[in-house]
């Protein structure tokens, strides 16, 4: 089993991390689920104020900004398909989808947590510090594994969990970091 290595060059010291499963599903899974429960609570909400949820679906920070339906898609996109493309070797943008209410998109992320949560250690472990290529029209971008989540899945994943957030919080969803944040691994080993 491969773990991530972090190697302190000042005084050569080297820490055994995580393993490419332990960096990836949980993380994902926890980012999901905390996103499921943001637009639960918007919906909630939202509704209780007589906002359409169709106009929230439609919604754009600004005129050159996807609609708050795509920031949705794309966290579902960047975890689960991600995972695939972990194990594919290959990874690239998303196919359009379906136009999708807003309880349906919530449904598409609880989607998402089941296809997470069927992706087996071994699995993904066996994939650790492979090739990894964002294929994007005449592109193809080489990465290793753990340098696709670090580098490009985390920020992107992030970035679009974050923009829901903002565009319910702008709606008046009275949100806090803490449902951002979701349930967090606490704990320490025995």
């Amino acid at each position: 089993m491969h773990r991530l290595i972090l190697v302190n060059y000042w005084n050569k010291e080297c820490w055994t991390l995580l393993t490419l499963f332990e960096l990836t599903v949980p993380n994902y899974l926890r980012v999901i689920n905390a996103t499921i429960k943001v637009m639960e609570k918007g919906a909630e909400y939202l509704q209780g104020k007589g906002v359409d949820l169709d106009e929230i679906v439609t919604m754009q920070l600004a005129d050159d900004m996807q609609p708050f339906s795509f920031q949705v898609t794309i966290v579902y996109h960047q975890a689960v398909n991600g995972m695939k493309g972990l194990l594919e070797g290959e990874f690239s943008p998303p196919q359009p989808v379906e136009k999708m209410s807003y309880s349906e998109l919530i449904d598409y992320l609880k989607t998402g947590v089941t296809e997470l949560s069927g992706f087996s250690e071994g699995q993904i472990n066996a994939r650790s510090n492979q090739p990894m290529y964002f294929k994007y029209a005449d592109k193809s971008i080489p990465f290793t594994t753990e340098n696709f989540v670090l580098a490009f899945t985390y920020p992107n994943l992030y970035f679009h969990a974050t923009t829901i957030y903002d565009m319910l919080r702008m709606k008046g969803v009275p949100l806090g970091k803490p449902d951002f944040m979701g349930r967090l691994p606490i704990g320490l080993p025995e």
